[in-house]
């Protein structure tokens, strides 16, 4: 976060406008690496930050087309001569030594620890310190297949909500004032640096991170579940083994549940004990039950974090000659639904 303030006041002073598209997977991106890979995006040696970007966009579009082989006994044949099967070699690959490369950073003798381990840190620790009862036995693979989880699901997802939200924010002037407001009342000024502990303070800015959580969340369909048993819903007989896929995108938009269902207001929340960590069906940004989003305590953090530096710290304006008509908000994307044009804003640092 700090380094995002310090590259937003730099476009301040210039006055020019900054892709917040890419800024803030530039931010997630190196939380991530951090986190996970106990690395520094700018400074590793393997860690190429365009490429990673683009590894992780062509990654999502692959996830999402439709594979014959995965409906077909012979579909195979059909997806070597539509080109799926080297696409999906090609990236695959490209994961699989990009991992890999993480991996031999971590093992070559004489690294030096972080004082927090990171969580290739700690699973090659347990794998280290695992029996041979034979119970289940944790490998390097299973450590890639964790990491590959972290950084496909932890790095588009967090980005898009905030670049959602500020894009919410931009054509919704009120909001945005009110909720600058509460976040420079209860903070106070001067402050350098935004913690953690700042989150508890705010009540409006949460209201405007459930909103965007609403109306646009980041994986509509959420990832397909399937029934342990036959069951009866709704009037319907669904056999067991049979694939779900739930659209929370439009029961977060339902008329029946919701009123002006397509407006960005916060204030819908003030009264209402709906929150969307899986307890109210009505709101499922994450899932629920025990397929639940497994990195949603870190994604909520990132997000909350990354949007309140920029509410704090800046001002902002759109391009000069654009107004809020001009903001466009067509979706696009498979697996998760993002601005198809970025955001362009000019940041004013906040005196």
């Amino acid at each position: 976060n700090d380094l995002l303030v310090k590259k937003l006041s730099e476009a301040s002073q210039k006055q020019s406008p900054v892709n917040l598209k890419k800024a803030l997977f530039t931010l997630i991106a190196s939380i991530v690496c951090r986190l996970a890979f106990g690395q520094n995006l700018h400074e590793s040696e393997f860690i190429d930050e365009d490429g990673m970007e683009e590894l992780a966009s062509r990654s999502e579009k692959l996830q999402a087309k439709f594979a014959f082989s995965n409906f077909f006994p012979g579909g195979w044949i059909i997806d070597r001569i539509t080109g799926q099967s080297k696409s999906l070699n090609e990236v695959f690959s490209e994961l699989d030594g990009f991992f890999n490369r993480v991996l031999d950073d971590h093992l070559k003798p004489g690294r030096r620890v972080l004082e927090t381990p990171d969580v290739v840190d700690v699973m090659i620790d347990m794998m280290n310190k695992q029996g041979e009862d034979g119970s289940f036995q944790l490998t390097t693979d299973h450590i890639k297949g964790v990491i590959s989880d972290i950084f496909l699901a932890g790095v588009n997802t967090s980005a898009t909500t905030i670049l959602w939200a500020m894009t919410e924010l931009m054509r919704n002037p009120r909001v945005m004032k009110k909720v600058q407001d509460e976040v420079r009342t209860v903070l106070g000024a001067n402050r350098e640096r935004i913690t953690e502990q700042d989150l508890n303070k705010l009540n409006y800015f949460k209201l405007v991170i459930k909103e965007t959580f609403r109306l646009h969340p980041t994986a509509p369909l959420l990832l397909p579940r399937e029934t342990m048993s036959p069951i009866k819903l709704q009037g319907y007989d669904i056999p067991v083994k049979t694939q779900i896929m739930i659209n929370v995108y439009a029961i977060a938009r339902d008329p029946k549940i919701w009123e002006n269902p397509d407006e960005f207001e916060p204030e819908r929340f003030a009264d209402s004990s709906v929150d969307y960590r899986g307890l109210n069906f009505e709101l499922l940004p994450f899932g629920s039950g025990r397929r639940i989003c497994p990195g949603m305590t870190m994604g909520i953090a990132m997000v909350e974090l990354g949007l309140l530096n920029l509410l704090y710290f800046f001002d902002w304006a759109l391009p000069e000659g654009t107004t809020v008509k001009d903001i466009d908000m067509e979706e696009e994307g498979a697996v998760i639904i993002g601005k198809k044009v970025s955001l362009k804003l000019v940041p004013i640092r906040r005196q």
